[in-house]
């Protein structure tokens, strides 16, 4: 080839790239300026449901590290005859453990009391004063089930249907399946108390998914969205210029090119300056009633998980789809008679509060709320003296754990699945995390098998190529 019939070729290209580029880049533009008709973000406009949906949306509550469900939902009278026994072999046997490793394993009982509340008489342990009052709208899942036994993998296979990094999260699955409703919020938001662990950012990442549907994390200190105030010596309208001027050159490079990310990143910029008038007043929960931040137990300025509780009221009221709170610390390896109850104590007023809340306004039956975490805690004694002591804890437990939920078309007042004598496994109605969230989406209105997505050749799923729903949990 001649070098005069190499430039000649590329041109070719260039040219050819340039007018399929500009067809590409006007259908996403038109796009994009539908989207704005109607309210909504650029590559958010809905799927059509699947089935008649019970809820408009979720608010997941996700402790990271993994609760010990013997000591605060799934009471087993049995242990307390094995108290610091070796366990039997047999139910050793091929079973894996993150941290225990091998000797003679004991048993240990949960030190706390249970009882039984509400009109279907749903066991709680004493960690959990407040949720007592909502045991009658809640739905304590005991037999959930997982395939990783570490808490990295074990998040991403329950928030994005694999175990490792890369897949789209729950929240964006939502988001690309059900649209965004608030031209000036996202669709996914995400707020966290403590120091995230385990996964991080994976458990609201969109993945391969359009970037419009990764989760934004909200702050509860400073900017509430990472620069989201004007910088000093900035005024509003200084911020509006440049946004302008981005826009300009955005959309040339949309229409020369073509690629949808710019349409997207032209409709956040635009959020983004809306969002310097909206969410500042979303975050500020002192003008909310004293009645309403005392049923939360939040306090304005202060950061916790009982605020965050208040705070996804307040987002979800203002059209927020999906939001996701994270609370930290729950990995009791150590410390089972003390880090646990103080841990309880940061979390059960808020619960209950978001629950009475919404209810209150008419927003739970309408709302999904799901309360859990990674996988459990194994009934098995670790660490600790022979009689137990201060420092025991519980190993991870991947085999049986509790989740809840509540509102959203979930028929509450319910325990559903049982666990062994021993609380190892499920012995009835077992819930795999993949059957978990194909209900999830199913509350929705959106079927898990057909809320796909095609990536590198093959249509994606966020049960993978399992699931089934649990019919058992719908009212």
């Amino acid at each position: 080839m001649t070098p005069l019939d190499y430039f000649a070729t590329a041109a070719t290209r260039r040219n050819f790239i340039r007018r399929t580029g500009f067809s590409l880049g006007a259908a996403a533009l038109t796009r994009l300026l539908r989207a704005d008709l109607h309210g909504g973000q650029a590559g958010t406009e809905s799927i059509a449901p699947h089935v008649a949906p019970k809820a408009k949306r979720v608010i997941y509550l996700h402790m990271i590290g993994a609760p010990s469900q013997l000591d605060m939902w799934d009471n087993k009278p049995e242990l307390r005859k094995w108290q610091n026994k070796p366990c039997p072999e047999e139910l050793l046997k091929g079973r894996r453990f993150a941290m225990i490793d091998g000797g003679k394993m004991s048993l240990i009982a949960s030190p706390f009391s249970f009882d039984r509340y509400g009109q279907a008489g749903t066991e709680m342990s004493e960690l959990l004063p407040h949720m007592r009052s909502v045991a009658d709208e809640i739905a304590v899942c005991k037999t959930l089930h997982t395939d990783e036994i570490n808490h990295a993998p074990a998040q991403m296979l329950l928030h994005s249907g694999f175990g490792r990094g890369g897949r789209p999260s729950l929240g964006s699955w939502l988001s690309y399946g059900l649209g965004a409703s608030n031209e000036n919020l996202p669709a996914f938001v995400c707020l966290l108390t403590g120091a995230m662990g385990g996964a991080g950012t994976s458990l609201w990442s969109n993945g391969f998914l359009p970037s419009v549907h990764q989760g934004i994390r909200f702050r509860s200190e400073g900017d509430a969205v990472l620069f989201l105030s004007n910088p000093r010596g900035q005024s509003g309208e200084d911020r509006r210029r440049i946004f302008d001027a981005v826009k300009r050159v955005n959309q040339a490079a949309l229409a020369d090119i073509g690629d949808p990310e710019i349409a997207t990143r032209i409709s956040q910029y635009e959020m983004a300056y809306r969002m310097q008038t909206s969410v500042p007043e979303l975050m500020d929960i002192s003008k909310e009633p004293k009645s309403v931040l005392d049923l939360y137990g939040a306090r304005p300025g202060k950061a916790s998980f009982a605020n965050n509780c208040l705070l996804a009221r307040r987002l979800i009221e203002r059209g927020v789809r999906v939001v996701e709170l994270y609370d930290a610390d729950w990995d009791h390896h150590g410390g089972l008679l003390t880090r646990l109850p103080a841990k309880c104590r940061d979390v059960d007023q808020g619960m209950a509060g978001l629950i009475l809340d919404l209810k209150q306004r008419g927003m739970l039956d309408d709302t999904l709320v799901v309360w859990g975490s990674e996988f459990g805690r194994t009934p098995l004694r670790q660490g600790g003296d022979a009689t137990g002591g201060k420092s025991v804890g519980r190993d991870h437990h991947k085999d049986a754990f509790t989740m809840w939920l509540a509102g959203g078309g979930v028929k509450g007042g319910q325990t559903y699945g049982e666990t062994s004598e021993l609380g190892f496994d499920p012995v009835d109605k077992p819930l795999h995390v993949h059957d978990l969230n194909a209900t999830v989406l199913h509350l929705l209105g959106l079927e898990h098998e057909r809320l796909t997505f095609k990536y590198q050749g093959r249509d994606y799923r966020l049960t993978d190529i399992h699931g089934n729903v649990a019919d058992g949990l719908l009212a």
